[in-house]
């Protein structure tokens, strides 16, 4: 893949290797300045990183708004929950059992028993479903920065990350 990005990081390798063969005392100081005039690929990488900024900040305000409209939902659905009580209510102390409009039809119908658990400790075993083992990775992780040997498991090296300061 030769993205814009990926060509210019070729470009200042290739500027930056001949540099060093053409003058290898180069002090660290002079070889990045003149690579900076040379490359664009400061410039891009700003480029890049003004757009992740960008993107981190809309991810943010999505995030709030997704937070905000969680809870509207959870108001409009307890009020729909209320509105439903109240009919039922209404209805079975009325001994109204069918209510026609020309838009819907309301109907009061008994609900079948359901369960209720009152302690969950005295159900016998024969109602309980087993369930998978799951692998406990922060265990297995804390473990294994202890030093102690997992089969199966190991630590990766890690890798680089990006930090940017914005104040």
């Amino acid at each position: 893949m030769s993205t814009p990005l990926h060509i210019e990081l070729l470009r200042h390798q290739l500027i930056r290797d001949r540099l060093l063969a053409a003058y290898p005392d180069l002090d660290q100081e002079t070889l990045l300045d003149t690579l900076e005039g040379a490359s664009g690929l400061k410039e891009m990488l700003s480029a890049i990183t003004r757009a992740y900024l960008d993107d981190r900040a809309f991810d943010a305000a999505l995030k709030q708004r997704l937070d905000d409209m969680r809870i509207r939902l959870s108001r409009l659905e307890s009020a729909t929950s209320n509105k439903r009580d109240l009919i039922a209510a209404v209805m079975g102390k009325a001994e109204l059992r069918k209510v026609t409009e020309p838009d819907f039809t309301l109907s009061l119908r008994d609900v079948p028993r359901g369960l209720s658990v009152s302690d969950e400790a005295e159900i016998p075993e024969t109602y309980w479903l087993p369930q998978p083992a799951k692998l406990d990775r922060q265990a297995v992780l804390r473990d294994l920065r202890g030093d102690v040997v997992i089969p199966g498991a190991a630590l990766n090296n890690g890798g680089k990350t990006i930090s940017v300061r914005t104040q």
